[in-house]
């Protein structure tokens, strides 16, 4: 027996939980007020998706690790997916323009196309563009 979820929370430690809201809003994401708060926002990716955006000091609290330093190490690779090439290319110049950085050359791979930035607290997200298989 499989097991599948119905949904998925990703949850991501930020230095400041406004400006981390206020980075994602530029980028045209919303938020679910029932599970944001003073401690995380939930940030909604798809219909039962979600990416957490913690402060530190509440993500502390559900790990005995230290948090990872963005700066210099990679904890994951966020992909999300997009309806087109130029909902892709969009998507990326919003987040730039709102203070992300660059990450990787975007690829026109076969039957995919995508390209990446690093957000504010230095989490990487990849904006794919993928063809029916």
């Amino acid at each position: 027996m499989s097991i599948q979820s119905s949904h998925i929370f990703v949850n991501l430690p930020v230095k400041n939980l406004e400006k981390s809201v206020s980075f994602f809003h530029e980028l045209g994401f919303e938020f679910e007020n029932k599970m944001t708060n003073d401690d995380g926002a939930a940030l909604i990716i798809g219909p039962t998706s979600y990416v957490m955006l913690l402060t530190e000091a509440y993500f502390k609290g559900f790990t005995k690790k230290e948090i990872v330093d963005t700066s210099s190490q990679r904890e994951v690779i966020l992909t999300i997916s997009a309806p087109s090439k130029a909902k892709v290319d969009e998507l990326i110049s919003l987040a730039l323009k709102a203070g992300a950085q660059p990450a990787n050359e975007k690829v026109d791979d076969e039957f995919m196309y995508y390209g990446s930035f690093i957000d504010l607290d230095g989490h990487m997200w990849e904006v794919l563009y993928m063809e029916e298989m």
